[in-house]
């Protein structure tokens, strides 16, 4: 156990209500359709967009050459940020060993033979990245890098599907547009934590889930993550309901034979286990993850894609409709 001090939820509490406005109203700038991480450096100014695979041009002119070493720069940027934002505090994973887990086959098989991959990121505003100090800091962006410098070669994209404020009722209303209609290999759903800070009852945003999960099953081709709500001093405010979401999400994960990152699990590690204050992976306003947070979020999950690829090249079998995926 930490020797740190418990939640002091007043201070917590103190934060302007404008932040916490921000939950019961979809975010500005997370409204915009959702936004690619993968595209090439000359059309998008986000370091965490470029892979090095696509800066890699035919410098035959000192103008080319010169958009050239810039591009070559954008990446050294994106990997050095990445280590920068572990400098002082290390991303690990969770005390007490790793868990059984199996493949994400899906996603793990395209990236093995060498296909284009499609990653969505849908959920509110942790995956907006409320709280991040840029975009190349929300943790889809962190992800896409992680995953690019691991498979430099590799075509993958990652779709932010993220609009603050949403739960599972505003989601299922774009599922269909933006996550079915994409036919991505692998969909990491954020959900629960807006619903919890509403008061809704926990079993009807767990129905909302499973109808969207087997929509998506029902398309084919598919790996699904679920993400449940952050350890946070606003969402242990609402501990009971929080708790209820939690066990329900899991139990639709093992229902329909889908992943599910325990999000509140490792962030509640962070700071009981490892001893990492609260203010450093959560923001003023007491819910929304800091670029620390985010980072390491994305670097577990990417972690654990990684490792079923591992697993892939390695031949283990494991059926596609046994995947009690846990983190590490």
């Amino acid at each position: 156990m930490s020797s740190l001090r418990p939640f002091c939820l007043t201070a917590w509490l103190a934060a302007p209500a404008a932040a916490m406005l921000l939950l019961l109203t979809p975010a500005s700038h997370a409204q915009a359709p959702a936004t690619q991480a993968t595209p090439a450096p000359a059309q998008s100014a986000d370091p965490a967009s470029a892979s090095p695979s696509q800066t890699t041009v035919a410098a035959t002119s000192p103008e080319q050459r010169g958009v050239t070493a810039r591009a070559v720069d954008k990446v050294k940027q994106v990997a050095k940020s990445a280590a920068d934002v572990f400098s002082r505090v290390p991303c690990l994973p969770p005390k007490g060993g790793a868990k059984a887990m199996g493949t994400l086959p899906h996603v793990a098989s395209k990236l093995v033979a060498g296909k284009p991959v499609v990653i969505v990121a849908f959920g509110s505003s942790s995956t907006a990245g409320f709280g991040a100090s840029s975009p190349e800091f929300n943790y889809p962006n962190r992800l896409a890098a992680q995953l690019h410098r691991h498979y430099p070669t590799a075509d993958i994209t990652v779709v932010n599907a993220g609009v603050g404020g949403e739960d599972a009722p505003e989601m299922m209303k774009r599922l269909q547009t933006q996550v079915i209609d994409v036919h991505p290999d692998l969909v990491i759903w954020q959900v629960g934590t807006n619903a919890v800070l509403r008061n809704l009852d926990p079993g009807d945003t767990a129905k909302l889930v499973e109808d969207g999960i087997s929509r998506i099953q029902a398309a084919g081709g598919t790996d699904i993550v679920l993400v449940d709500p952050q350890y946070s001093p606003a969402v242990n405010q609402r501990k009971e309901s929080a708790g209820k979401m939690i066990k329900l999400l899991g139990k639709v994960a093992e229902l329909r034979h889908v992943g599910i990152f325990p999000r509140f699990e490792v962030m509640r590690d962070w700071h009981e286990n490892q001893s990492i204050p609260v203010e450093s992976f959560v923001i003023a306003d007491g819910l929304h993850m800091n670029d620390w947070g985010y980072a390491c979020f994305a670097q577990l999950l990417g972690d654990d894609i990684i490792r079923s690829v591992g697993q892939i090249k390695l031949g283990v079998n494991v059926p596609a409709d046994v995947r009690t995926y846990r983190p590490m």
